[in-house]
């Protein structure tokens, strides 16, 4: 990309400079110029790879510097930019071969995707995928721009994750980035959503959207007592992408019926929010009901190990009695095992699997160079997850349930985020390990980069010591010490994370399938 040269060419050149810098800073080298007998001039001079050429300029106007370029330099790809959407500016511009047409205004991301467009020639591209996303392109644009509700927020979320999954089945990596570069700026934005509005949800049951804390009371609860047998699995772990791959395999057996897309709590960890999904409860309510079963992130043990306390807990308090068993798979031959013996609980109401292959991928990826070449980007991600579940005792249980005629829903605790930026902090020694969230004492932090909460209870959370509060890292930032701060860096980057606030960590499903 280094070797790309362009020529912008615009009487109102200096306003641009934003967007100059922004393709500068993807490795192109940009001349430019404020009028077009200078643009014919710098042509005869110079092999350009590409130009962006505005047609209403003093002088010679844009569609006479096309022709006058056109005549010395015929192959040079000319993208034209207007104010005007006059259909005679149109058809002269096409007639001349112009290789793109935009109007204004234009946003950085638009010339990058023409750039990728008009040069990327090596690319074997689906005509039909391109040109829908880049009619969706600038709609997903104009979204982000507009967007002002959770609701709205898991529309654009969703519609980028059905990209990124059309986008993976073309060889065109300057799509991906394109796509890549929307889903930073949906994930910035969104940090500043999640800022702004998450503390009126927790206490505000009138207008909150479904978290993990009211997921089984306002969604799997009503299914389950409408039905003679559910199972409900929860993949811990569960990005929304991950999900709709692994679905194209459940749909063999099972019709879904329903999806909802719900809000991870925070911290977007386990102990908080598949203890939440439980218990019905957020962690400081946990703390207060069930001391005996709530950990806080620096007390001694596990932090999940009364899972099956906390539903039955919450079911007492809902006044439910159901018949419900209770499983949790941390391996393969727990997995086979439940599989083997799967038709003995076709009595109960409610059977519940916790399936925990995901969260140690995205460990393993960490701690383990095989797994990290094995699942090097999100696409690799997908397919390993992909390929252990079509083999994993999991499918042969789902398979036994449609055959025992159970209904299905499938949940998870959270997702996940491939960090890739460190964002130091320093705290006393008596700081949470996490990367993507930190709670302690004397925290000291990057106030950009961090939603800070000073007092936790405001938003659920309980403190661990007195003058405690919490952080949590935005879009792929994770926290590094600054002692050991490039090998931490060097071992932690380009590895998935949870806790903090992202798309892919907050916004996760819950489908409701019926056997087919």
């Amino acid at each position: 990309m280094s070797n790309i040269n362009i020529l912008w060419v615009d009487d109102e050149i200096d306003i641009l400079k934003p967007h100059i810098l922004f393709l500068e800073k993807k490795g192109y080298t940009v001349s430019t110029c404020n009028n077009g007998a200078d643009a014919i001039d710098m042509c005869d001079e110079n092999n350009y790879d590409i130009i962006f050429l505005d047609e209403n300029m003093p002088g010679l106007s844009g569609l006479e510097t096309l022709v006058k370029i056109k005549s010395k330099r015929p192959n040079i790809p000319v993208v034209m930019i207007t104010k005007s959407e006059e259909e005679y500016i149109m058809d002269d511009a096409i007639g001349n071969k112009i290789a793109d047409y935009l109007i204004k205004p234009v946003n950085p991301h638009q010339i990058l995707l023409s750039l990728k467009k008009n040069l990327d020639h090596s690319r074997l591209i689906s005509e039909k995928t391109t040109s829908n996303y880049q009619q969706e392109f600038r709609k997903i644009a104009m979204d982000l721009a507009m967007v002002n509700s959770y609701s709205e927020w898991i529309d654009i979320y969703k519609k980028l994750v059905y990209w990124e999954l059309e986008l993976e089945n073309i060889s065109d990596s300057g799509m991906i980035e394109i796509l890549e570069s929307q889903k930073q700026e949906a994930n910035t934005l969104f940090f500043k959503f999640i800022k702004k509005n998450y503390a009126d949800w927790i206490y505000n049951d009138d207008h909150e959207p479904i978290l993990s804390n009211t997921l089984f009371k306002n969604v799997i609860l009503p299914e389950v007592k409408k039905s003679k047998g559910t199972l409900l699995v929860i993949i811990d772990n569960l990005r929304y992408d991950q999900f709709y791959i692994l679905e194209q395999t459940i749909t063999k057996y099972y019709k879904k019926e329903e999806e909802i897309s719900y809000f991870s709590i925070l911290p977007t960890a386990t102990q908080y929010a598949r203890n939440a999904i439980f218990s019905g409860l957020m962690p400081l309510e946990m703390e207060q009901k069930h001391p005996n079963y709530w950990k806080n992130d620096t007390d001694e043990g596990g932090k999940n190990l009364h899972e099956e306390d906390f539903l039955r807990a919450q079911l007492n308090r809902l006044r439910e009695n159901l018949k419900l068993a209770y499983y949790k798979i941390t391996n393969l031959k727990s997995g086979k095992q439940l599989a083997d013996n799967f038709n003995s609980i076709k009595e109960n109401d409610l059977t519940v699997i916790v399936y925990n292959f995901v969260d140690m991928l995205s460990h393993a990826k960490t701690e383990m160079e095989v797994i990290k070449e094995l699942a090097s980007d999100d696409k690799a991600y997908r397919s390993l997850s992909n390929s252990w579940f079509k083999n994993s005792p999991l499918l042969e249980i789902i398979q036994k349930a449609q055959n025992l005629g159970l209904k299905l829903i499938i949940t998870t605790d959270h997702g996940t985020i491939n960090t890739k930026t460190p964002s130091k902090v320093i705290g006393d020694k008596n700081i949470s390990s996490n990367l993507r969230y930190k709670t302690g004492r004397s925290l000291s932090y990057e106030d950009k980069e961090v939603f800070a909460v000073k007092n936790p209870k405001e938003i659920g959370l309980p403190s661990i010591s007195i003058n405690s509060s919490f952080i949590f890292a935005k879009e792929d930032l994770f926290f590094a010490y600054p002692n050991n701060f490039n090998h931490f860096v060097k071992y932690y980057k380009n590895t998935y994370q949870h806790g903090g606030i992202s798309l892919e960590e907050m916004i996760i499903p819950c489908a409701i399938f019926v056997p087919k």
